[in-house]
């Protein structure tokens, strides 16, 4: 036994070495694949899963790349199958309709896809063609191109019809589920006009294969806003709304993703967390699976993360509780935490306690707590300036203004720093898609900003921005965390 772990107690720097490393690959799901030990199945994420749920939206880090890839691979399906009790899961035969991995003999990537759409095609053609070859039909797969695999599909209608029908029969006959999975779409074409196109026509294809097949489904993540500024006028389009699953994630979800990280995270600081926190299962593959209380039951994980970190955010409770305060701190304006931020925060806070609080009683120090919000603050702008960029470039202005915030003030640091001139070379072409409904309509931004959660409403009528936000955009406010120093 090392002097680490002595008696079944973790010491600040095992927790802390522990605390660093066991996050993994949850930074970044789009580089790396889920790991069969670390996948986390919270209970809310349950219908995202079912193979009759078409839509499934989600934030950026909010789990849509993740559980993209636990419903490709046939070994993680099946711990999601037992961890949710879908056995339908262990019947699914999947095919990728698109990702952010390339998948030529799938489906066009971005730049083959800008070259069909330069032919004046359809978008939803593209999709006509991507669904033949998902069902391997012979005659479209000899074909070489997407170009002219798409030019076939359109000039052979009925054979989509026929195709449908046999690999229906051929799934239903073979009691399985033939599920089209729908990823990254968010990298379908850098102009959001012609990305809205494309997912419009991908909602109606999806749509299609559920109302006309028993046994063929698409699913298809997607960041909520582009699932609201796609047209769905095709019909039947509000049954996509009505059995769309939203991948949301609680407090007790997120200290739940934490443990189980770290309870199966490598060596002796991960097998000693086991034994400190209750009595863990074995699971297959070297995995292992919590208590419930320590994913589930708000009062014991507290009890876990209070001998971390301690009660409060400082002397005493006026400065706050540390697990309250950590994702109230993290959480948009709609009240949801990125469990990607959240982990990122906690890690750098491990990672300052260790470099500046070295002989601190506790894994955590509260004052590294809060410089670990400023990171996560970091990767969710960086975040919303690849996905959202008007919503960025407006954030940004405000820089070096306090927080709560008359709209008139807001409007006149736009105005001043030419906001719509700013938009205007964003979208060259006059296409606003997915962007500002109206570029010169500031009341009209501010309400955008407000539903996309990088706003809120006070009561006293004024605006206010969340931490996760507010600290990387450089906007201050009273007696809240510091901006990093620059």
């Amino acid at each position: 036994m090392t002097p680490e772990f002595n008696g079944g107690e973790m010491s600040a720097g095992a927790y802390r070495e522990l605390l660093t490393t066991a996050p993994g690959n949850a930074f970044d799901a789009d580089s790396d694949a889920p790991d069969l030990r670390r996948l986390y199945t919270p209970d809310s994420h349950r219908l995202a899963l079912d193979p009759d749920v078409t839509v499934v939206r989600g934030g950026r880090g909010s789990g849509k790349t993740v559980w993209f890839k636990v419903l490709s691979d046939d070994r993680l399906r099946v711990i999601a199958a037992e961890a949710y009790k879908l056995p339908r899961l262990n019947g699914v035969v999947t095919a990728n309709g698109f990702g952010t991995a390339l998948g030529p003999e799938s489906y066009p990537g971005p730049a083959t896809i800008r070259k069909i759409l330069d032919s004046d095609v359809d978008p939803a053609e593209i999709w006509t063609a991507v669904v033949l070859v998902a069902l391997n039909v012979e005659q479209i797969l000899t074909i070489k191109g997407w170009e002219h695999r798409v030019a076939w599909a359109r000039n052979n209608p009925e054979a989509y019809e026929v195709a449908l029908w046999e690999a229906d029969q051929k799934a239903g006959a073979e009691r399985v589920i033939q599920l089209l999975l729908f990823d990254g779409l968010d990298h379908l074409h850098s102009d959001r006009g012609i990305a809205d196109q494309m997912v419009s026509g991908l909602l109606k294809t999806a749509l299609g294969l559920r109302l006309a097949t028993q046994n063929i489904r698409a699913k298809v993540f997607i960041r909520p806003d582009m699932y609201e500024s796609a047209s769905r006028n095709f019909a039947d389009a509000s049954k996509l709304g009505a059995n769309a699953a939203d991948l949301t994630w609680s407090t007790e979800n997120l200290y739940g993703l934490l443990f189980h990280q770290l309870g199966n995270g490598e060596g002796e600081a991960a097998a000693a967390f086991r034994q400190v926190s209750g009595s863990w299962r074995a699971g297959q593959n070297g995995r292992f699976v919590p208590p419930v209380d320590v994913v589930a039951d708000s009062q014991r994980q507290e009890e876990i993360f209070v001998g971390m970190a301690g009660w409060y955010m400082g002397a005493n409770h006026r400065k706050g509780y540390t697990y309250t305060w950590l994702p109230n701190h993290l959480q948009d304006g709609n009240w949801q935490v990125s469990p990607r931020s959240f982990l990122r925060a906690v890690s750098k806070a491990a990672e300052v306690t260790r470099d500046s609080f070295a002989s601190y009683e506790l894994a955590l120090h509260y004052d590294a707590i809060r410089q670990g919000v400023q990171a996560a603050s970091q990767v969710r702008v960086d975040e919303i300036r690849e996905d959202i960029r008007w919503a960025a470039i407006a954030g940004e202005m405000l820089s070096g203004q306090q927080v709560p915030i008359d709209a008139g003030t807001v409007v006149a640091c736009w105005r001043e720093g030419d906001l719509v001139g700013k938009l205007e070379a964003l979208h060259p072409d006059g296409s606003v898609g997915s962007g500002p409904k109206n570029m010169a309509d500031h009341k009209g931004l501010i309400d955008q900003l407000v539903e996309l959660g990088v706003m809120t409403w006070r009561t006293t009528g004024k605006l206010d921005l969340p931490d996760v936000y507010r600290i990387a955009f450089d906007i201050g406010r009273k007696g809240g965390v510091r901006r990093p120093t620059r």
